[in-house]
């Protein structure tokens, strides 16, 4: 119904204005079926940028990570975070990395990181059901008479106290981005932050099959 009365409106205005030729709302007329159709609506939406969670398998070579994350700077799009570490297998590292874009551009990152010749296996996490974690370590200086307060702040948010020092009060949470945010945002409200040490989203697929190398996944 939208696009009609859009369409319409367009057709009103070139017989009003007495023009054989497009006039400046011929933008909008172009854009009218796009924007209130049902079907159309998937692409416009897939154009919006979002935050993605991004899982790569790759080989233990050296210049692999580099090659990855030139494919993110080539395109212009930052890396928010990114933590790598190995696995269970020896030979392949697990790369995790955080970065936006829309949908259909990650995409086609990881299509192309999917060529590259150190890479394993490549998951967007996003387009999945996934929990996702990250490790924040404070270190913050407080005078004695706040350590209770602190303390207790840290507890009720789920952390840990690692290092009772007045001067160099250490605490750890483990939690999704926001949270971290959130706990580094009141703290730092009550004490002076000295350090702040996040290690970046890290993430794992809910989903049955887990993220391997594709000749383990076949032979499975």
């Amino acid at each position: 119904m939208g696009a009609l009365l859009g369409l319409k409106t367009c057709v009103r205005f070139e017989k009003v204005a007495g023009v054989s030729e497009p006039s400046s709302l011929l933008p909008w007329c172009k854009l009218a079926p796009i924007l209130y159709s049902g079907a159309p609506t998937t692409g416009f939406a897939a154009s919006l940028s979002m935050r993605h969670i991004i899982a790569v398998l790759l080989q233990n070579e050296a210049g692999a990570l580099s090659r990855v994350a030139g494919l993110f700077s080539t395109r212009g799009y930052n890396i928010e975070s990114l933590s790598v570490a190995a696995t269970d297998d020896p030979t392949v590292s697990r790369l995790t990395l955080v970065t936006s874009g829309s949908d259909l551009v990650i995409q086609q990152i990881a299509n192309q990181l999917n060529k590259l010749v150190d890479v394993v296996n490549v998951l967007d996490m996003t387009r999945g059901e996934h929990l996702e974690r990250e490790l924040v370590l404070l270190k913050l200086r407080l005078e004695p008479a706040q350590t209770d307060a602190v303390r207790g702040q840290v507890v009720r948010s789920g952390g840990r106290v690692l290092d009772p020092s007045v001067g160099g009060f250490i605490v750890e949470l483990t939690a999704n981005e926001a949270e971290v945010s959130a706990f580094v945002e009141s703290l730092g409200r009550q004490a002076q932050l000295l350090e702040v040490v996040r290690s970046g989203a890290l993430g794992i697929s809910r989903s049955v099959r887990p993220l391997r190398a594709r000749s383990v996944q076949t032979t499975a």
